[in-house]
């Protein structure tokens, strides 16, 4: 599977975001939140997924975007073990907690435990 991160790959419909909090789960490996909904997908792939930044924490819109975009290259390499292991469809929002902009290194590692965490918690579910 190629490491890209294609637009029909990205959440972005409205309606879903707001269903992800309404009723989604989450699960927290600071400083990232993983804001999760198992559901059906317009697009044919087993995860969208979103990125998001607080305005409070990050005024300035530059350090904003530095943080999304190390998020999603830290998704971008680590999504595989999400997509290798999924029957099922999901819909993602991850949340940045922090207050200061991390390395990529933190970066990886943190995206890396949430993921593992992640599927942990739906293996967990399926074998119920």
């Amino acid at each position: 599977m190629s490491q890209r991160f294609p637009r029909h790959e990205k959440l972005k419909s409205a309606t879903l975001i707001n269903r992800l909090f309404e009723e989604g789960n989450h699960l927290t490996v600071f400083p990232l939140r993983l804001q999760y909904l198992e559901t059906a997908l317009p697009a044919k792939v087993p995860v969208q997924a979103g990125v998001t930044v607080s305005k409070r924490k990050f005024k300035n819109a530059v350090h904003r975007n530095r943080v999304k975009r190390l998020m999603r290259e830290s998704y971008r390499k680590h999504k595989q073990l999400i997509f290798n292991n999924s029957e099922q469809t999901f819909a993602f929002l991850f949340i940045y907690l922090g207050k200061e902009i991390p390395s990529q290194a933190d970066m990886d590692r943190s995206m890396r435990l949430l993921i593992d965490k992640f599927i942990a918690r739906r293996d967990e579910k399926d074998n119920e």
